[in-house]
């Protein structure tokens, strides 16, 4: 079977772009071009995960893979709506979790994904459900991923961060809030003692 030459598939989407522009411009289709960048945006990322499943070997490819699919979500969810902060950084996240999965060595991949979810899950609550205070919900999404490293990395050290970033978001704005200056001092106690305890374990 012949290949289908890039020239072509190019000129599609330019003459679907145009098309869009024109629906646009005479009222027919609202965002019209809105639409045909989702469209462009979405094509490249299917082309980019068309790469990584085929071949795990170029893990690096579900990073602008599902970058470039979130983005094309984002353009088409209706504006006002709320959810697009999360589908662009979900993406993201949905990416560097995939480059783990590709390869449970590259453990690191598990810190950007929790992190970038964390961050879609508290714009949604922002933007969509309109809730300000967020800051729980963050701090707690920093200390599962941490938790996440720990269990499925295997990395002992993670454990402190988890639980440090876990209590100390459960405890913002609540009335044991105040307590927060205890926390970390203690956790500048605990850290310096697991270092002390790591350096005579390796001796």
């Amino acid at each position: 079977m012949k290949k289908i030459d890039f020239r072509i598939i190019t000129g599609v989407l330019l003459i679907l772009g145009g098309i869009l522009g024109l629906l646009d411009k005479i009222g027919i289709i609202k965002e019209g071009f809105n639409l045909f960048w989702a469209v462009v945006f979405g094509f490249a990322g299917i082309v980019f995960l068309y790469f990584f499943f085929t071949n795990r070997n170029n893990w690096w490819t579900a990073i602008p893979g599902f970058t470039l699919a979130g983005i094309a979500a984002s353009s088409f969810l209706p504006d006002g709506l709320g959810w697009d902060g999360l589908a662009f950084l979900g993406g993201i996240g949905l990416g560097f979790w995939a480059v783990y999965f590709s390869g449970r060595q590259r453990w690191w991949a598990i810190i950007p994904g929790g992190v970038l979810i964390t961050l879609g899950a508290t714009a949604a609550l922002s933007e969509a459900f309109r809730i300000q205070d967020t800051g729980s919900v963050f701090f707690i999404g920093l200390g599962l991923t941490f938790l996440l490293v720990a269990v499925l990395a295997r990395h002992t050290w993670a454990y402190i961060p988890a639980v440090i970033l876990i209590v100390f978001g459960a405890l913002i704005d609540t009335a044991f809030q105040g307590s927060l200056d205890y926390v970390w001092i203690a956790a500048l106690f605990l850290g310096g003692l697991a270092l002390i305890w790591q350096f005579f374990r390796s001796r």
